[in-house]
């Protein structure tokens, strides 16, 4: 029983990985949409659980969210067929193509779906939702987007995913509306260059992994358990060190590819969304910096037989790739420039 389960489990994972495939390579609009909607159907089965009514709220609203998404996406390309050479129409149907792409991926303003959702989901498929299922939307909506629409977008992720973070105490809504955050900084990598896009969704993916991980083995969804329990100061560091990355600050390396982006929006004359990101991120740091402070300095010395001793040779492998972090913007830097 429990071979066949996970056998299952795999050959979901597998489907999930070849949909984005189909998705990214079709030559059509119903070929991305059928790309999609074997993405959906190969998700649901990893994130519901019938012995977890948390899992299986999750997995139904997810299924109803991304139903109406792929109903408006597919409605949007059967009228864009007949009302094409109308450019009123044309304009038009890149906005509703490029909204249901960005509800798919929980993009404001059709993000209230996301938190909600996380809110369900283990660390591993948190990790998914908030990396794989973005490929393929975010791919499919560099082929045929709205400047001047996606613009507007991308401030608004930056400004939602700083505001939604304030007063959270679950870790997971915390992630997701840092997920939101990025994501307008990937929209903007996006609108630059598919290469920036990439380096950036690649370093976001790195660092969010090494997050879940360490929120995995510890077992913690929750502010008040980071300084509930007795951890190795080494994974503190470790957490402390990630997190600064993720919000971009330098020398960590999770600052470069902002860098980057800062760089192309200056040079084509941004100036005041270049600003407003930083500004943005700069808030975001809020929130990593109370969790540190929070893990660093209110753990109780009286609980000695409550100590957390995680024995997983995986941390070793974590602090490594956290030193990598603290002087991957020293060798980037002598590395590309």
């Amino acid at each position: 029983m429990y071979f066949t389960y996970n056998s299952n489990k795999m050959f979901f994972f597998f489907t999930l990985f070849f949909s984005t495939l189909i998705s990214i390579s079709a030559n059509s609009w119903l070929g991305c949409w059928i790309g999609l909607e074997i993405n959906l159907l190969s998700f649901i089965p990893l994130i519901s659980n019938p012995n977890n009514l948390l899992n299986s709220e999750a997995s139904l609203k997810y299924f109803l969210t991304q139903s109406i998404a792929s109903i408006n996406f597919l409605f949007s390309i059967i009228l864009s067929m007949f009302l094409f050479n109308f450019f009123f129409f044309n304009n038009l149907f890149s906005i509703l193509i490029n909204s249901s792409l960005l509800m798919k991926m929980g993009s404001t303003p059709f993000h209230f779906w996301f938190p909600n959702i996380v809110e369900g989901l283990s660390w591993l498929n948190c990790f998914i939702l908030m990396t794989w299922q973005k490929i393929s939307p975010m791919i499919l909506l560099s082929y045929y987007f709205n400047m001047n629409f996606i613009m507007i977008i991308m401030i608004m992720n930056a400004l939602i995913g700083t505001l939604g973070g304030f007063n959270q105490t679950s870790l997971r809504k915390l992630m997701a509306y840092s997920s939101i955050n990025n994501l307008g900084w990937m929209l903007s990598a996006l609108l630059i260059s598919e290469n920036l896009w990439l380096t950036y969704f690649s370093l976001y993916s790195f660092m969010i992994s090494i997050m879940c991980f360490l929120f995995y083995s510890l077992n913690i969804f929750y502010l008040n358990q980071m300084f509930n329990f007795n951890i190795y100061f080494s994974i503190k560091i470790s957490i402390m060190i990630n997190f600064l990355s993720l919000g971009g600050l330098p020398p960590f390396l999770g600052f470069f590819p902002k860098w980057l982006i800062i760089n192309f929006l200056i040079l084509n004359k941004f100036f005041i969304i270049s600003f407003f990101f930083i500004m943005m991120s700069l808030i975001m740091l809020i929130f990593y910096i109370r969790i540190i402070y929070s893990s660093f300095m209110f753990f109780s010395f009286k609980f000695k037989w409550f100590k957390i001793y995680v024995k997983n040779n995986f941390f070793i492998l974590i602090n490594f790739l956290s030193f990598i972090s603290l002087l991957g913007m020293i060798f980037s830097t002598l590395f590309f420039f």
